[in-house]
């Protein structure tokens, strides 16, 4: 059973999710920020050894801003969940090989997780559609089956349902892309007038080097739209995302200004989307959801970096209920005045360090 205090929680931001339009409420996410904090201290006994590390209590902690951030590392070192493992529902990995260790984020619910996740894919993907409008999604990733550890494949099941029309489908299956299916699938779709097409960069990579190999080129239909996330980290071929972008236009026909990239992250239960669908004609930037806040901190010394400034990237996610609702990134970012912020890469050797000193005072009691 849920305990009240988090199921109170849950029940007020569930409201806040559903709400149309989307609302900012800064005393609002203050509250939250503050309660959940609280709640996983005393839930949480990894996370409560590392604020204890820090002298950070609910009796000390007066804003939202100075909640400890955990590393994404430390998910791979210990269970960062405040529930007992019994009722686990759903684990969701991050991404690796079989011998390599995954971070891994713990829910006991999917209800909170699936409500953040379908207002912010509507809103940054699907702004200029009517609410419940279906469409043809093809879909370059593992369908949940395939891949029931995967927060991407989930939340393309989730969407696919709410959203997929006829001629929807899968296009990645043991671990290896559909090439001529998907061909034949984006073929047809050039009589539609809408389409979806979302996966991986490293997905489209595929698609486009095949066409180029094919010297094949496709004209997809005005009301297409790509959703495209992920990197290339380990990955023999890199590419800038402006370089993606335009060889989807030259390959796909789709153009920049509809081409939207998303930023998540397995240990996160929200997204972040590209503004150029939701904001057309305004400068691209990810735009934050009203239940988080991004900001940009100094790697060193943690402190806050002024909007305009380069910094690391931590996210305050109250979708996270269930686990730790602050979080470092390990990723480096400019923070806009609005709350939007731009990615700018990695931070090098951050997960490294900030994962062995998570680990350390986590587990410190236990040596």
């Amino acid at each position: 059973m849920i305990p009240p205090a988090r199921a109170e929680l849950e029940r007020e931001l569930l409201a806040w999710m559903r709400e149309e339009p989307e609302r900012h409420d800064e005393a609002r996410f203050e509250r939250l920020a503050l309660a959940l904090f609280a709640f996983q201290l005393e839930q949480n006994e990894a996370y409560g050894r590392f604020c204890a590390a820090r002298g950070k209590t609910p009796a000390t902690v007066r804003s939202w801003r100075e909640i400890p951030a955990v590393p994404t590392g430390a998910f791979k070192e210990l269970p960062l969940r405040c529930f007992p493992a019994e009722r686990t529902v759903k684990t969701f990995r991050t991404s690796g090989t079989a011998l390599a260790r995954r971070g891994e984020l713990h829910l006991d619910t999917l209800a909170l997780y699936e409500a953040s996740l379908v207002p912010s894919f509507e809103a940054g993907v699907l702004p200029d559609f009517v609410a419940g409008e279906r469409l043809p999604c093809l879909v370059l990733a593992p369908s949940p089956e395939e891949a029931p550890d995967s927060s991407l494949s989930h939340m393309f099941g989730v969407m696919l349902g709410r959203r997929g029309g006829a001629g929807s489908g899968w296009f990645v299956r043991g671990g290896r892309l559909e090439v001529d299916a998907l061909l034949a699938a984006l073929e047809r779709a050039q009589a539609s007038t809408k389409l979806l097409l979302c996966g991986t960069a490293f997905a489209f990579v595929h698609l486009l080097e095949a066409l180029e190999r094919r010297g094949s080129r496709l004209a997809l239909p005005p009301g297409a739209r790509v959703m495209e996330t992920g990197g290339f980290k380990g990955r023999s071929r890199a590419l800038a995302r402006e370089d993606l972008r335009a060889w989807i236009g030259e390959r796909l026909g789709v153009p920049a200004e509809r081409v939207v990239n998303q930023y998540g992250m397995t240990e996160l239960g929200s997204q972040f989307y590209d503004s150029v669908l939701r904001e057309p004609g305004a400068r691209r930037r990810k735009l934050a959801p009203p239940w988080t806040r991004v900001v940009a901190v100094d790697p060193e010394t943690g402190r806050p970096r002024a909007p305009g400034q380069a910094g690391a990237l931590n996210v305050v996610d109250l979708a996270n209920t269930g686990s730790v609702l602050a979080i470092a990134t390990a990723d480096l970012g400019v923070l806009e005045p609005d709350g939007g912020f731009e990615v700018l890469g990695r931070e090098a050797g951050a997960e490294a360090r900030g994962c062995s000193l998570a680990a350390d005072e986590m587990l410190r009691a236990h040596a």
